[in-house]
């Protein structure tokens, strides 16, 4: 029995093989918050995409009229100036209201948690009088 005794004290008091434990223990963890962190950066990036999108259609239909003539050639100004490669296709819709040329941009983001696919819908809207 006391043989058994300190087999069993010699095993608890070894530390081998300790870290790649603590390291396989954390690790899917730490992944998982570097990837959030990348597909959360990315999230921020698009909305502010279309929002600088919106900003600058709706300043230039109201500012520089002879590219944004009307409102298909606003539609395409904005189109152009939204930079988000990867995400889906936005729609845009111009008009003008009582505050000016409003511009409004709708996009839908795919949020991709590696087990499940969400989609995140963004929307911009700017007024420029």
């Amino acid at each position: 029995m006391k043989a058994f005794a300190r087999h069993l004290t010699r095993v608890w008091a070894d530390r081998s093989g300790g870290a790649a434990i603590e390291f396989a223990l954390v690790l899917p963890a730490f992944l998982m918050l570097v990837v959030g962190g990348l597909f959360t950066a990315q999230l921020l990036f698009v909305e502010s995409s279309l929002q600088y999108a919106v900003e600058e259609g709706a300043r230039c239909a109201s500012i520089k009229t002879t590219v944004c003539s009307d409102s298909a050639s606003t539609l395409s100004y904005v189109q152009s100036h939204f930079d988000a490669a990867g995400s889906a296709t936005p729609t845009f819709i111009s008009a003008t209201k009582a505050c000016g040329h409003s511009v409004v941009g709708t996009v839908t983001f795919a949020l991709d948690t590696g087990l499940t696919k969400i989609d995140v819908p963004l929307s911009a809207s700017a007024c420029f009088p």
